[in-house]
């Protein structure tokens, strides 16, 4: 009885809100809201300059690099396993994999920042 009655008053609360926003007036911007401030001054420059390319590849390179180490951090508590030759195997595959894929990165030059 409890779980129709609180699924009866969340299915009808969703359909309020839902007739509730048909009903409220279709705010309408107009150019000058979408403007950035500048204390009442018109811009020099543009608000959104876009960021080098070269930064994404390294920010994206940086994040998988992370990623990849922070699956080292168990290795301590790893240790105490009874299949030790497996885990130094697997801890040294991975250790050899992210080398690689820096040497890779590194003769790609896509850790370079000039351009």
């Amino acid at each position: 009885m409890n779980f129709a009655l609180i699924l009866m008053i969340n299915t009808l609360l969703a359909l309020l809100l839902m007739i509730i926003t048909f009903w409220l007036p279709q705010l309408n911007g107009y150019m000058e809201k979408s403007t950035p401030y500048e204390c009442g001054f018109d811009p020099m420059s543009p608000a959104r300059v876009p960021f080098s390319m070269k930064f994404f590849l390294v920010a994206i390179t940086f994040l998988l690099f992370d990623l990849e180490i922070a699956l080292l951090l168990p290795l301590p508590w790893a240790l105490q396993t009874t299949n030790l030759p497996l885990m130094v195997m697997s801890s040294l595959l991975l250790i050899t994999i992210l080398a690689l894929s820096l040497a890779y990165e590194w003769l790609q030059k896509g850790l370079d920042w000039t351009e």
